[in-house]
């Protein structure tokens, strides 16, 4: 009688007790926030600093680029991060900051990140691997198609530029083109490219020509890591690519 007593005590308590802390759970579980409810600059800065672990306390640069980039007519953004703050302070705790000033700073500290205007939402970051030294630089020019416009990025590795084609499909940046617009700068050896976009021969998409260009001579004392020279377009075309939809990039023309 006495072990049936006791374990009718423990039938009873346990429950209750199971039913208090399930209790203290939910009333310390805080509803998650919709960022996407704040202005786009406070919500792309909390992003931004949740998705790349950004203290408080670093400094870094966030612009915010607007378009229409995609075909819902919806008004689109491109968020250019760049961290020089952050990667000067890796390499001085580095075992050889030197070599990371000589490579000019180089890793993942150059980031974008898509808004969707029409669903309201930022994409994850988008690594540019490139120089943390110059920031990237970001243009919106119609290419791929004619009622919206496509993301062209410039960025630096070391004494060279190269530039990134991106389209958005399906809610998502995706790169279709890369080539370098100079080369060599600081040195006996340089190449340079001007980039025009013309249309189409074989599809609405524009096709991209590269016409050889002259590259200005290094000033003295310029850093030829950071310096942005001055390039010319001669009348000769160097290179015709054109849209291959069944690769969903560009290929080169052959003559």
């Amino acid at each position: 009688m006495k072990a049936f007593l006791l374990l009718l005590l423990i039938a009873v308590v346990l429950p209750s007790c199971q039913d208090e802390q399930s209790e203290v759970e939910v009333l310390n579980e805080k509803p998650q926030e919709d960022l996407s409810k704040l202005p786009l600059n406070e919500y792309a800065k909390r992003h931004v600093e949740s998705s790349l672990s950004i203290l408080g306390t670093e400094k870094y640069d966030l612009e915010i680029i607007k378009g229409n980039l995609d075909a819902d007519q919806k008004e689109d953004a491109i968020i250019v991060v760049n961290r020089k703050k952050f990667a000067l302070d890796e390499a001085i705790k580095s075992e050889n900051p030197a070599k990371s000033a000589e490579m000019a700073f180089m890793g993942n500290y150059n980031y974008i990140f898509f808004y969707d205007g029409g669903l309201k939402l930022i994409s994850p970051p988008i690594a540019i691997p490139s120089s943390a030294l110059v920031p990237l630089k970001v243009n919106l020019s119609e290419i791929t198609a004619g009622s919206y416009k496509d993301i062209l990025i410039d960025y630096r590795i070391r004494n060279a530029n190269f530039r990134d084609v991106f389209t958005v499909t399906n809610h998502t940046p995706r790169k279709v083109f890369e080539w370098k617009t100079f080369d060599g700068l600081g040195t006996d050896k340089t190449e340079a490219y001007t980039f025009e976009y013309t249309s189409g021969k074989y599809g609405p998409e524009k096709d991209i020509i590269l016409y050889e260009s002259t590259l200005e001579k290094l000033p003295a004392n310029a850093d030829k890591n950071t310096y942005e020279p001055k390039v010319t377009k001669t009348s000769k075309v160097a290179f015709h690519f054109f849209y291959i939809p069944q690769e969903q990039k560009y290929g080169m023309l052959k003559n």
